[in-house]
């Protein structure tokens, strides 16, 4: 995992490396100069609410969260933010290409710091998503799209669940 300096150090300028593997792989600089830099090459101005919400997203790999965790995430943080701001930042960096959102419950999305076109294993009991290794999936017999649109992509996502669960009740 990561080793991350407190956010609120790196927001009032110490910064170091986001982690030993970017130290040994020779990289050098600022990881919040990166992330303002990712944030302005995606069209977004880099405030102190998008580095604070970007810097816990994308600090510690590729990984899958609602808007609710990240909430949570920030309050440990002690970033001041409120839920709405964290939804609207959420929805903002997907809109920039930054976030994939995945709709995998219909009462909550997840969101994706890896954009690139991949599938994902769901664990229905947990809740939790797992991105689903490499394995050439192919999708044959795609209908026509309708009139005037055309198919940007195919998601797959397996739904998961342990042997002997019962089925959830709607």
């Amino acid at each position: 995992m990561s080793e991350l300096l407190p956010l609120q150090a790196v927001l009032n300028g110490r910064t170091a490396p986001l982690s030993a593997e970017a130290s040994a792989a020779g990289r050098r600089g600022c990881p919040l100069s990166d992330l303002r830099d990712r944030l302005r090459r995606a069209g977004l101005r880099p405030t102190r609410q998008r580095l604070s919400l970007g810097w816990l997203l994308f600090g510690r790999g590729d990984r899958h969260l609602t808007a609710e965790m990240l909430y949570d995430e920030a309050m440990r943080a002690k970033v001041p933010v409120s839920l709405a701001t964290v939804y609207n930042t959420l929805h903002q960096f997907t809109e920039a290409g930054l976030l994939r959102q995945l709709a995998l419950d219909g009462s909550k999305a997840y969101f994706d710091t890896n954009p690139s076109e991949h599938h994902h294993f769901y664990l229905e009991d947990e809740g939790q998503v797992i991105d689903m290794p490499d394995c050439g999936i192919t999708v044959d017999s795609l209908p026509d799209a309708p009139e005037g649109m055309e198919i940007a992509g195919v998601e797959v996502i397996v739904r998961l669940r342990r042997r002997g669960s019962n089925r959830r009740q709607s």
